[in-house]
Parts: structure tokens; C-alpha cells; sequence
């Protein structure tokens, strides 16, 4: 199934320019991309779908979690092909969907209390997490090869491995509220402590280091790995979990534990996703914007849409997938408009 196409030109100003490094070759120049000021979209035939993360195959189909309609979708970068998997648990609420070692897709179901692995013709399998009620949402493939999970309500972080051997390990701090987590390119995986205002680190062998962030109540949510090598995340604002955080900033933190906060211009609404561009800046989503943010940490953000729109997930095929997958264009979902859309850089 083809989905329309609508266009609206020039919504973003075109002069969106970076100059980066190559995140395979370190030192390596990489061309200056800019934003071409198109939004293209593709308005979902099932209505309120909501669509919510996104993520990237190997041979560039998007796979997306539908989190109003318990299924997870794929369609190819023009629109067609448009496909929805049930998922086999009523009522799952996927969440996260990733890019794995084997070649599938993983998801989390944040109420099933499940890891779901679908493959490229749409055979889904669940697998169970050990600890009930852990709420799993932020996943992330690892370079050891498994996918690793944020268990919001259990306070652990999850490891499993292509087969489903699912392992758990105890966060220090208790109630922390892992809401997001990402590998990082010292090998370890890096998660937000919602709750409790911290970032931690996980080795492989589950060892874990937690690091308080400047402020309290600054609510850290989804982090990614940038391409100067440090980790960047999104300070949520607003009321969300039975919290009200008071961040609308972006964070970095060194793979030393030292962090930087930088203010987000616009008030209202919270930042929520964040990836590396295909300028090889950071993004993130807020509302009806796409924020861009520089390895210096100036922000600018440009609108998605003129009328009513939130973005939400986002990814140009760096974030929580291999980093010599960076494509030219910086997709996004918007649930508000059951679509799914993108800014074109050349």
C-alpha cells in the first residue's frame, strides 16, 4: 500500500550547515550537509495510529512503533509498502523500536511487560520480562551485540540477547526511573535516571556508575551518543510520570561524568527524542519543532508544520543503530497528524 505524500516547502530555513567528523573514521571530514527548507509527510491510512519511535533497516525501510493501535509498522522511504504487525499482547503499548545484532527489529511493550523481536517478513516473537510490572521503555543495541532495556517501574537496566536471554541489573539508586538509555563509544551503555536526576553507565559485565546532574528536578530523559564523543540528552519539562520536571534543556555529559547543561530558548511544551542529524548535529523534537543543537550547544529550532503538530521520535539512522547509516534525512513522528515525516538534507 502507497501512502499520499504531502509536501510543505520551506517550512525550515535552508541554511542548516555542519561541518563533522566521520563517527566510523575519527578525523575524517565528512561533506557539509544543509537542510534542503522541504518537509515531506506521509499521513497514516489507519487513523490514530499514533506513531511513535522510528528506527531504520539495513536496507532503509522504517519500522515504527504504533502504540494507540498495539502494532508495529513498516513502510519503504517513498511511502509505499506500508505494512501493520499486530502485536500478539492486547494492549502492549510498544514504545521503542531498534535496529538488533541478528538483523530484526526490537521493541519494548512498555504495559505487556514484554521485549518483542519482529523480523524482516513481520514473524513477531514476545519475550517475557522476569521482574512483573517493569514497564520497559528505552532500548538500545549495545556493541556486545544485545539489545539492552530501561525498566522504568523496576528500576533496572535489562540486557537481552538475540536468543531472548533476558538479564537484570539493580540500579543503585532506588525508584531511579531508567527512562531512556544509549551505547556509548566507550563500549558501555549510558541511561537517564528520571526520577532521581541522574545519568548512569553500565559495562558490559553490569557494572554501573551514576553521575547527579547539576540541578535538581531537571528530569533527564532520552540520550544518544554524538559525534564528538560524548553522550547528549533532553531535559524533559512539564508533568509526565507523576513528576513535574523544570528542565527544557539539553544536556552533555564526558565520558568522565562531566556535564553541561544548555538552555532551550522556547518555553512551553518538552523537549522528548533526541538524535545525531544528518548534519552531524544533534536533534531533538519539541511540539510542532525540530531543535538543533551544536557540538558548542547553540540551539535553534525549526517548525515541522504551520498548524497544530508534535514531533516526537526521531532518527536519520545513527541513533541506537550503526553510525555508517547516517542517511540524508532526518525522520520524525507525529501522532498529533497520524504521520510519519522528514527533513531533506543535501
Amino acid at each position: 500500500m502507497a501512502i499520499s505524500r504531502l509536501v510543505i516547502s520551506c517550512v525550515l530555513i535552508a541554511s542548516v550547515v555542519a561541518c563533522a567528523r566521520d563517527t566510523n573514521e575519527p578525523g575524517a571530514e565528512v561533506p557539509a550537509l544543509q537542510a534542503s527548507g522541504n518537509v515531506f509527510d506521509f499521513e497514516l491510512p489507519t487513523p490514530q495510529a499514533g506513531p511513535t519511535t522510528v528506527a531504520i533497516d539495513p536496507d532503509g525501510a522504517l519500522w515504527f512503533t504504533l502504540a494507540s493501535h498495539n502494532a508495529i509498522g513498516r513502510m519503504n522511504p517513498d511511502g509505499s509498502g506500508y505494512t501493520e504487525f499486530p502485536i500478539p499482547t492486547p494492549d502492549s503499548s510498544p514504545r521503542i523500536i531498534s535496529l538488533g545484532a541478528d538483523g530484526n527489529m526490537w521493541f519494548s511493550e512498555h504495559l505487556g511487560n514484554k521485549m518483542g523481536r519482529i523480523t524482516p517478513d513481520g514473524a513477531i516473537t514476545e519475550f517475557p520480562i522476569p521482574t512483573p510490572n517493569s514497564q520497559p521503555r528505552a532500548i538500545a543495541l549495545s556493541a556486545d551485540g544485545n539489545i539492552w532495556i530501561g525498566m522504568f517501574a523496576a528500576g533496572k537496566i535489562g540486557r537481552i540477547t538475540p536468543n531472548g536471554l533476558i538479564t537484570e541489573f539493580d540500579i543503585p539508586t532506588p525508584d531511579s526511573g531508567p527512562r531512556a538509555l544509549a551505547a556509548g563509544p566507550d563500549g558501555n551503555v549510558w541511561f537517564s535516571e528520571f526520577k532521581t536526576n541522574k545519568i548512569g553507565r553500565i559495562t558490559p559485565q553490569g557494572v554501573i556508575t551514576e553521575f547527579e546532574l547539576p540541578r535538581p528536578n531537571s528530569g533527564p530523559g532520552d540520550i544518544t551518543t554524538g559525534v564528538d564523543g560524548n553522550m547528549w540528552f533532553v531535559e524533559l519539562s512539564g508533568t509526565m510520570d507523576g513528576i513535574s520536571p523544570a528542565g527544557n534543556r539539553v544536556g552533555r555529559i564526558t565520558m568522565d561524568g562531566v556535564i553541561t547543561e544548555f538552555q532551550i530558548p522556547s518555553q512551553g511544551g518538552s523537549p522528548i527524542n533526541i538524535a545525531v542529524g544528518p548534519d552531524r548535529n544533534v536533534w531533538y523534537t519539541k511540539g510542532a519543532n525540530l531543535g538543533r543543537v551544536t557540538p558548542a550547544g547553540d540551539i535553534k529550532e525549526f517548525p515541522i508544520a504551520a498548524g497544530n503538530a508534535r514531533a516526537v521520535g526521531v532518527s536519520a539512522g545513527s541513533d541506537r543503530q550503526p553510525p555508517d547509516r547516517i542517511t540524508d534525512r532526518l525522520w520524525f513522528t507525529d501522532p498529533v497528524n497520524n504521520r510519519i515525516g522528514y527533513l531533506e538534507f543535501n
